[in-house]
């Protein structure tokens, strides 16, 4: 783990989110599973009203694709592999410009991810890697 936001401390925020009032976001443009995943595990649409996550860029490369969405000032990102199945080495980060990374890493069979930053309307900017191959969005506002 990096720090910051991870998988559990993201099933945190959504929950947090769910009692502050917000809303919490569901699946959207590019991978709904990917969108799903950044709405937080296991959001009901019979208890949450959701929203899409708006894709705001996804960077394909040899083995599999990174995706950064963004919504009501938070910023998500995934990397998802182009053919699940093996276990190999996957990672992701995302880092809102001025805060530290945030990121997931580890042996995965589809995707590493996903990790949420408070972004607020600041830039932010993802890394992905999966087996060696790696790619980055570079700074997005």
């Amino acid at each position: 783990m990096f720090g910051g936001v991870g998988n559990r401390g993201l099933v945190g925020l959504a929950v947090a989110a769910a009692a502050g009032g917000l809303v919490v976001f569901g699946p959207g443009g590019g991978s709904a599973d990917a969108a799903a995943a950044c709405a937080g595990i296991g959001a009901s649409p019979a208890r949450t009203q959701l929203r899409a996550w708006g894709t705001v860029k996804t960077v394909g490369f040899g083995t599999g694709e990174l995706r950064l969405y963004k919504g009501n000032g938070y910023a998500c990102a995934v990397t998802a592999a182009k053919n699940p199945g093996a276990r190999r080495q996957m990672s992701v980060t995302i880092q809102a410009r001025g805060s530290a990374p945030a990121g997931d890493s580890g042996s995965y069979t589809r995707m590493a991810g996903p990790v949420t930053v408070h972004s607020g309307s600041r830039c932010v900017r993802a890394t992905g890697a999966i087996a060696g191959s790696a790619v980055e969005t570079g700074w997005v506002c």
